[in-house]
């Protein structure tokens, strides 16, 4: 007995069946597809039809709806970028959104970032970032720091 006489008896070994290879094969001719009619040929979609009775897909309400033009935000506060300054060791005078793009703290398919006033920043900062909540920037602004918003 050597390796190669070995059979398996796995089905993952099975041959898919090879459709219009003969009748000997089971499946010649008309490939399993039976005789005629708009089955049979190639090409066709009908998977909603029910034979003229309403469709499952359109007898059932239509709920929801997704908006084309959200605008995707990601949150950044206070306490977290004094964790981040710490973890990345960022220059925590200047911080900017493209900063946390770049070193992939924050994904940008994700959306833009938003600061918001949670918790207390450790030091005076100056933040570009596309948004932030009117207490935050009053925050801030109040701790010495300057906020730049790039989109309004």
């Amino acid at each position: 007995m050597k390796i190669n006489d070995l059979k398996s008896n796995l089905t993952s070994n099975k041959n898919r069946k090879r459709r219009g290879r003969g009748s000997g094969s089971g499946l010649g001719k008309t490939s399993g597809r039976g005789v005629k009619g708009q089955k049979s040929r190639s090409g066709v979609s009908i998977n909603g039809f029910e034979g003229g009775q309403m469709p499952l897909y359109r007898r059932l309400p239509k709920r929801g709806f997704k908006n084309p033009f959200k605008i995707k935000i990601q949150n950044l506060s206070f306490d977290m970028i004094n964790k981040l300054v710490v973890k990345y060791n960022l220059n925590s005078s200047e911080l900017s959104e493209k900063q946390f793009f770049e070193k992939k703290i924050f994904k940008k398919n994700k959306g833009y970032l938003k600061l918001l006033n949670v918790g207390k920043l450790n030091n005076s900062t100056n933040i570009e970032i596309s948004y932030a909540s009117k207490k935050a920037i009053e925050a801030l602004e109040k701790q010495g720091g300057k906020i730049k918003l790039t989109k309004k």
